[in-house]
């Protein structure tokens, strides 16, 4: 037998060498996630990251103001409310008094007082037990933060009213229809406190058309036998004032000093309304 010649076993293996290499070539799919993505190619779940936020309507309808601070014996009291569709759907007190049994009776009392806010959506909420100067602060502030919301919605419906309508167009000057006619003459006044033997009393009124629509005492004196009065006082001297229109009213009987500084901050407010 004729023995092979080297250099051919050398060509021959070469070859075969160079064919497993084709075959295993022509064997590879033809795409690689990985390679693709390393090469730039972005997955189709991105598109979804790329939407913009759902609820933007939602967020853009809503209204946060923070009233302002309220100083009361035992520290400041501040309140932030958030508001949507002329609702309350959120009260915080971003100040409260703390310190001692302050912390107690603020722990006691805020979350109550955030609740009933919510509720009422109104500052024409019950104080809390044993908690009286921390709930009077409470109101002042959220009363203030309700007022500037108010003022907030008035400027807008003033500015979209003189969107809508062209210089000289509809009524003149004196034709019937006064500038500011509408939602400016509801006014919210607060009077100056008045100081009395037992302490301060300070008075917030409302005003539509020259009447008052609204009458509370945002402040009043407390503490022992004067929180009885103011409770049995302050009630009457709001209905009294809404029903008069005027500061010409009967003081309360037991209630005399109570009821002498509540006329002198609501004709204070009067003054201010011009009436």
């Amino acid at each position: 037998m004729r023995k092979s010649h080297p250099v051919r076993r050398v060509v021959l293996a070469t070859a075969a060498t160079v064919s497993a290499v084709v075959l295993l070539l022509s064997l590879k799919p033809s795409s690689d996630p990985g390679g693709a993505e390393a090469a730039g190619a972005v997955p189709q779940q991105t598109s979804a990251a790329q939407e913009s936020p759902q609820g933007g309507a939602a967020a853009a309808g809503q209204t946060t103001v923070t009233g302002d601070a309220a100083q009361t014996q035992y520290g400041a009291v501040q309140v932030r409310l958030t508001v949507s569709g002329g609702k309350i759907t959120k009260a915080e007190a971003v100040q409260a008094p703390s310190g001692g049994t302050s912390t107690q009776k603020t722990e006691l009392a805020v979350p109550r007082l955030n609740q009933a806010a919510v509720a009422r959506s109104s500052a024409d909420i019950d104080s809390v037990s044993g908690a009286t100067y921390t709930s009077t602060g409470y109101k002042q502030s959220l009363q203030s933060a309700l007022d500037k919301v108010k003022a907030a919605q008035a400027a807008g419906a003033s500015q979209e009213a003189g969107a809508g309508t062209s210089p000289g167009a509809g009524t003149s000057p004196g034709a019937g229809a006064s500038p500011g006619a509408g939602a400016a003459q509801v006014r919210t006044l607060t009077g100056a406190a008045a100081q009395t033997q037992y302490g301060p009393v300070q008075v917030r009124i409302t005003v539509s058309g020259g009447k008052i629509t609204k009458a509370e005492a945002v402040q009043a004196p407390s503490g022992g036998t004067s929180t009885q009065k103011t409770e049995l006082a302050v009630p009457k001297l709001n209905q009294a004032a809404v029903a008069r229109s005027s500061a010409d009213i009967d003081s309360v009987s037991g209630a005399t000093y109570t009821s002498t500084g509540y006329k002198q901050s609501l004709q204070s407010a009067l003054d201010q309304a011009g009436g």
